[in-house]
């Protein structure tokens, strides 16, 4: 199968493209910011822009979208929907003068909200910011294209929090933060986060590829889930810093905050790595349900426990000494 992956050069379209080569398909990588790779035909372009992505796209069989705007800090706001939502609606129509039936998109679990416990497919979207709301609206806009034509397959995946080696979202700056024994527990952390591991999530965007015409949406976690103190102690013990700190910031101070953290950015057009948003998502419940998941039969090649050993093994070398605990774990 040739396959065009919008967004391959990112921390998870670099995955799946080695997933895709492994399994035998021919791949393109459109990004912005793309360098030669063996096997892979790499194309510079905008997702936003239809006509590279018809050029891109030709004599193609299939298309996975990655490209997003994802950050919690994107201004001008607009630019979510400029990526989002444009980019679905260029994407669409590439297909459609191509006619390629086939498109992956990797939407999020962002379009339930917060604090919902365990939502399945069925439930009723309601995102919180911008990115959750231009995920849900590219969402419709496949989900058009699919309706359009019977022979059309569509596969939407909606990952949770997605993290693995080379990455630096959430869950990376949650270990540093142990690992350098900063780290201060906001809220009680009895919060429940699902996660996702790029070493298993590629696998099962590549096996979505073959699935058959129609629509099919599915939430992406590895399970089981963890309170947020369940995966703190987690780390602390694979990292050796079980005397961290212990001292617990009540939500609304983490909050108050993070406000003062945005108010500064503002003045001084400086990024934080503290925010409001970020203290409500960190404090926030946020698991999916994976019964849909496990219904395919897809099974995840590493667990959870082994997906963070050997991210923390990758992303903390300095730890890994021979009497450390991720020396016995790196492979």
């Amino acid at each position: 199968m040739r396959v065009l992956v919008i967004g391959g050069s990112g921390f998870i379209g670099s995955r799946l493209i080695e997933a895709l080569l492994e399994r035998g398909n021919e791949v393109t990588n459109f990004d912005r910011a793309v360098s030669e790779k063996p096997r892979v035909t790499c194309i510079e372009g905008d997702v936003r822009s239809v006509d590279e992505l018809i050029a891109a796209s030709a004599d193609h069989d299939a298309i996975v979208n990655l490209a997003a705007e994802h950050r919690d800090d994107v201004q001008p706001l607009s630019r979510y929907t400029e990526v989002n939502v444009d980019g679905a609606s260029a994407v669409v129509a590439a297909a459609v003068a191509n006619g390629i039936t086939r498109i992956v998109f990797t939407s999020s679990v962002a379009v339930y909200g917060l604090d919902k416990v365990n939502p399945d497919e069925t439930w009723e979207p309601e995102p919180f910011n911008e990115y959750g709301r231009t995920k849900l609206a590219a969402e419709q806009i496949f989900g058009a294209w699919a309706a359009e034509d019977p022979e059309r397959s569509l596969a939407i995946i909606r990952p949770s929090v997605v993290f693995g080696e080379g990455n630096r979202g959430n869950v990376h700056t949650l270990a540093a933060q142990v690992a350098s024994g900063r780290f201060l527990q906001v809220g009680k952390g009895d919060n429940r986060k699902s996660m996702s591991y790029v070493g298993n999530i590629v696998e099962f965007l590549a096996d979505r590829l073959n699935a058959p015409a129609g629509v099919h949406l599915t939430n992406f976690a590895d399970k089981p889930d963890l309170s947020t103190k369940e995966l703190v102690a987690l780390l602390r013990e694979t990292l050796g810093r079980t005397q961290g700190s212990r001292i617990v910031l009540p939500l609304p101070v983490g909050v108050f905050a993070g406000h003062v953290f945005d108010l500064a950015g503002k003045v001084t057009r400086r990024t934080f790595p503290i925010s409001a948003i970020r203290m409500r998502k960190f404090a926030a419940e946020t698991t999916v349900s994976t019964e849909r998941l496990a219904a395919t039969g897809f099974t995840p090649r590493y667990s959870l426990k082994e997906s963070l050993v050997r991210t923390l093994a990758a992303e903390f070398p300095q730890l890994a000494s021979s009497t450390h605990p991720l020396a016995h774990d790196k492979q």
